[in-house]
């Protein structure tokens, strides 16, 4: 980037037009205006301007001055000015303390965009470099740009030893952010909790990162248990730990859990901040209390679109498609514009209570009215919705008429429709096309397998299992889970351990003997 010249900005700055003492102060006297304009900077222009007057002054080797500029630059989201000049081969780096390069570190660290976070790394080298030794500040900050990458585990490994090498492993700070790098990813999360577990003290920042780990992997059950240890521990948690157990509930159905949560937000009086109210709405929701998600959505005094969103989705979840609309109609009254997951939400809402002529204008109007391009997600609402009410033939020609090439799951919603309405030989035609573009998902010979046992053609039913069984695939069994007196409980099909001293077996017989004394006829 070009550093603005002289000329560029003589007279924009009338509040340093006075000329500098010429006296053995000067310099000092530079210094601290140099400051001032930093600390009144709003503006990139004022930014450059500034930049003209350190250049004029002669503190391009200030490190005081640059660890202010670079402070500013990150503030108005101007990295590039600070280490255009910070780094510029005329830079006189070798003047450059620990705590300039921990003030560019935490700027690239803290940035939107994954560039410049790739870059707090880079200038961790470069402080190597210059021979200046990092100190306990700098690895939080160098962690959490670690963190935010795609592939953290293996950077957060270099820069693990480089903690263990300067003596701050067993600071606190750096061993959360640790902990923060190894639950990011599923294949390090036995690491997290190994650091976790030989903690000598822990705080509730320590716990919301292992926590916030089980959830980002999908561990629902482990966040909860670990909640519970937490809550035995006599630790409080924060506001963000309690949205993260919040999203884990509502992964796990575990309704008695977020109602607890939601008591405990009210006598603990935790700040019941937006963010707050919407992970409590969308888990109630989602755990099947929508009448409840509905009055904690009208107390709201505050409410975003992802507050409407979650009221949408947890309607239109338990089959109250009208009452749904009703609620994005009233969304777009109150000014809120819809984007395209508020749309995604109301076509399911169309989608389960077979509002075929609704969804199709609302499916019209994300482009007509509000710009918005429909992406696979809405395509594939369309096609559910056709499919579920036995529009079989609308479904496929929506489907070939799609700008993009249908994936997997749209042709096997297809074929689902088919099966259930009758036209089987329709999806085994899909089934095996399916098959040809992608033969290692398991879904796609089992629904073939099933098509076969409609049409009573055992032979090919048991040629797709045995081609199936040669290719190494096998079904991921079905897995469900049950919220019993604060216990979470999880089956897995095919697993009887955990249920022989449990009398379940004998409630499922009874159950089946029950459904078919009141005429039940299971589909097979």
């Amino acid at each position: 980037m070009m550093l603005p010249s002289e000329k560029h900005v003589k007279g924009s700055l009338p509040f340093v037009s006075h000329a500098l003492p010429s006296t053995p102060s000067r310099g000092r006297a530079a210094e601290q205006t140099c400051l001032a304009l930093l600390q009144a900077c709003t503006s990139l222009r004022h930014l450059l301007q500034t930049t003209a007057f350190l250049l004029k002054s002669g503190l391009r080797s200030n490190p005081l001055v640059l660890t202010k500029f670079a402070a500013a630059s990150s503030s108005l989201d101007a990295l590039e000015v600070a280490t255009s000049l910070l780094f510029s081969p005329h830079a006189s780096t070798h003047l450059y303390d620990a705590f300039l390069f921990n003030t560019v570190i935490r700027s690239h660290a803290q940035s939107d965009r994954l560039g410049d976070r790739r870059l707090a790394i880079s200038y961790f080298s470069a402080m190597l470099r210059c021979r200046l030794l990092p100190n306990k500040f700098t690895f939080p900050f160098l962690l959490r740009a670690c963190a935010s990458l795609p592939e953290p585990t293996s950077v957060g490994a270099q820069v693990h030893a480089c903690v263990v090498k300067y003596g701050y492993s067993s600071d606190p700070y750096v061993r959360n952010t640790l902990i923060h790098v190894y639950s990011g990813a599923p294949s390090s999360l036995d690491s997290a909790r190994d650091l976790f577990d030989r903690m000598p003290k822990t705080s509730p920042v320590t716990w919301c990162a292992m926590i916030g780990g089980y959830v980002r992997s999908g561990f629902s059950h482990k966040a909860v248990a670990l909640f519970r240890e937490m809550q035995g521990r006599g630790i409080q948690p924060d506001e963000i730990t309690v949205i993260l157990v919040l999203s884990a509930c509502a992964d796990l159905g575990a309704l008695e859990l977020v109602r607890w949560l939601g008591s405990y937000v009210e006598r603990e009086n935790i700040p019941k901040a937006l963010p707050l109210c919407n992970a409590l709405l969308d888990a109630l929701a989602k755990c099947g209390d929508v009448d409840g998600a509905v009055a904690l959505f009208e107390r709201m005094h505050a409410k975003s679109i992802v507050s409407w969103t979650s009221v949408i989705d947890g309607l239109a979840l338990h089959g109250r498609g009208n009452e749904a609309v009703r609620v994005f109609e009233m969304m777009k009254g109150a000014g809120v514009v819809p984007d395209g997951v508020a749309f995604i939400s109301v076509l399911t809402a169309c989608c389960h209570s077979g509002m075929v002529e609704e969804g199709r204008r609302y499916f019209d109007s994300m482009k007509s009215d509000f710009g918005i391009e429909p992406q696979i997600e809405h395509y594939g609402c369309m096609v559910d919705l056709f499919s579920r009410v036995g529009m079989v033939e609308r479904a496929l020609e929506f489907v070939r008429t799609m700008p993009m090439e249908p994936n997997p799951v749209i042709w096997r919603m297809l074929i689902g429709a088919c099966r259930v309405h009758g036209r089987l030989e329709l999806g085994e035609r899909i089934a095996k096309n399916l098959l040809d573009k992608d033969p290692t998902h398991d879904s796609t010979y089992v629904v073939l397998s099933n098509l076969y046992a409609l049409r009573r053609q055992w032979q090919k039913k048991w040629e797709t299992r045995r081609a199936m069984s040669e290719r190494g695939i096998r079904k991921v069994p079905g897995c469900s889970s049950v919220e019993l007196n604060g216990e979470i409980y999880e089956f897995i099909a095919g697993d009887e351990s955990q249920l022989k001293d449990r009398g379940v077996y004998e409630m499922l017989e009874e159950i089946g003997r029950k459904t078919k004394l009141a005429g039940y006829v299971p589909r097979h």
